[in-house]
Order: structure tokens, then C-alpha cells, then sequence
């Protein structure tokens, strides 16, 4: 049984994780934000779902973006050994109608949210010599389309912490690994959030073509019965990354439709090693199983 600390459960694949590990015996601590207001339905039917099932499933009030309500939520749990940080969400539309304010709102969730949730529990996992944080990113921290930049950036930038995160942290035992999903039908494309300045988004009518004709693709691909895009794809990679053993888990896992991107990941694996090996940093990825 481990202590399961998951961000953004009022839906998606937090909510699915959450009653999926804690129905497999496991103590989670779902949290999301507003769970008096805007989500206050979502973690209603968590606790009710715990309760009937008899689960030790806790649900907590965690803005990812406030360092008090980040410390506040983790100063209540005595143990986080699993770490998945999954809350964040995405801006679409051209790079250039985007404000300022729109792009460091969309950086500070998606890269710095996860910072500061890692940030309050590795003392603990620092000090028992153990843990696990899994980021969640995308394919499209992988590569970039038109309509995605600021939200490309965000995730290319979870990818470079996070991989830091693992050299740095596993020679103190602790594993960082990165999850990859591609397109879910978790309403991700109807929660993106467009730009502000429509004046200049109506200059690219291209970028707008490709936009919406990549989301009806999509919303084609959700329709097919065979292909990968139940949240429950994710939510099993999760557990599997939970019960490997120490020392054998990858540092990438894509997950579903990967739009040729798993060709990517697997042709850039040894070179990143060999980079590794260059700087003699090869016992850096990743804890070993003998420490």
C-alpha cells in the first residue's frame, strides 16, 4: 500500500486515478481546487465513492498555482511516497494573440504548479530515501503544431525540469518519470482556452483550419470503439510505473495515439544516454535498485 498524492482529480485522469488506486488498496489524497465552489460536485462523489467502498480515499483543497494552499494541503499529509502530478490545462491559438498575462498563467500551472507541489514533499521523500514522482505531460511536450505554442511551451518546459528532476533526485532514491498521453476523451479540446486578442487570431486563418480540423479528427478518433483513447490506458500506466521495482522504470512513457512520436522517443533514448555517459552521469537515471 503506498500514500498517493494526485493533483487536478475534479475530472479527467485525476478523478479516474483516484477511485481506481484507492479501490486497489492504496491511500490517495485527491486534490483539486475549489472543492466548496466551481468543483464542489467533483469531490462530493469522491468522498461518497470512498465511503461506500470503505477506501482510504481523502479529498483536499491544492491550487497548484498558490504556494499556501500547495503547503496547507501537504502539511496535513504525514507521508506522500507517490507523487502524480497531473493537474493543468491548455491555451490554443496562435502564439501571437496571445497576451502576456495569458502565457505566464498557462507556464505557472503547467511547469511551476508542478514545481511547487514536488517541492513540499521531497523533503520527506528526501529524508526516507524513496519516492516517486510521475509528471504528466504530453506528446505534445514532443513535438509542436499550429494553435499550440504557448501550450507546447509549457510542456516542453515540464519536460526539461522533470527530466533535471530525475538526474537530481535519484541519487538521493528518488524516481522521476515522465507520462505522455496523447488524445483522451477527457473534454481536454473543450476546456482550451483561446486567445485574447481575436483581432490577430483572425490573421491566421490557417492556424484556425488546422486548429479545428485536428479537433473534429480528433473527436473522430473518440468515436472509434478500437482505438486507445479510454482515460483508463493512462490510469493503468500509472499503476504499472507505481508497482515496478526500483531502478527499472523508464524515464518516458507515451500513452494512446502518439501521432509517430513514440519512433521519436525511442530514437532519442540512446543518444540521451550516450549523453549521459559522456558527462558520467549514467547512475543518475534513475535510483538503483541496490541503494
Amino acid at each position: 500500500m503506498k500514500k498517493i498524492l494526485i493533483t487536478g482529480c475534479s475530472s479527467g485522469f485525476g478523478y479516474s486515478t483516484a477511485k481506481y488506486l484507492a479501490k486497489k488498496g492504496h491511500h490517495v489524497y485527491a486534490t483539486m481546487r475549489n472543492i466548496s465552489g466551481k468543483n464542489a460536485d467533483s469531490a462530493t462523489e469522491l468522498r461518497e465513492y470512498s465511503s461506500s467502498n470503505n477506501l482510504q480515499l481523502e479529498v483536499l483543497e491544492l491550487d497548484v498555482t498558490s504556494d499556501e494552499s500547495v503547503n496547507l494541503a501537504v502539511a496535513n499529509i504525514s507521508i506522500v511516497d507517490v507523487l502524480i502530478n497531473n493537474a493543468g490545462f491548455g491555451y490554443g491559438g496562435p502564439v501571437e494573440a496571445f497576451s502576456s498575462a495569458q502565457c505566464l498563467e498557462q507556464l505557472d500551472i503547467n511547469i511551476v504548479g508542478t514545481l511547487r507541489v514536488a517541492k513540499a514533499v521531497l523533503p520527506g521523500m528526501r529524508s526516507r530515501k524513496s519516492g516517486l514522482i510521475i509528471q504528466v505531460s504530453s506528446i505534445a511536450g514532443r513535438g509542436a503544431f499550429p494553435g499550440f505554442g504557448v501550450y507546447h511551451a509549457s510542456k516542453w518546459g515540464l519536460e526539461g525540469l522533470s527530466e533535471a528532476m530525475r538526474y537530481e533526485l535519484a541519487p538521493l532514491g528518488i524516481d522521476v518519470v515522465i507520462v505522455e498521453p496523447g488524445p483522451f476523451s477527457t473534454n481536454f479540446f473543450g476546456n482550451m482556452i483561446p486567445a485574447t486578442n481575436e483581432k490577430i487570431s483572425s490573421a491566421y486563418k490557417h492556424v484556425e483550419e488546422f486548429y479545428n480540423g485536428f479537433g473534429e479528427q480528433v473527436k473522430g478518433m473518440f468515436a472509434d470503439e478500437k482505438a486507445p483513447t479510454d482515460p483508463m490506458i493512462v490510469v493503468k500506466i500509472f499503476e504499472n510505473l507505481i508497482n515496478s521495482p526500483t531502478g527499472s522504470r523508464p524515464l518516458r512513457t507515451i500513452a494512446g495515439i502518439d501521432f509517430g512520436f513514440q519512433s521519436l522517443n525511442d530514437a532519442v533514448e540512446p543518444i540521451r544516454k550516450a549523453c549521459l555517459s559522456s558527462m558520467g552521469l549514467e547512475d543518475c537515471d534513475g535510483p538503483s535498485a541496490n541503494k
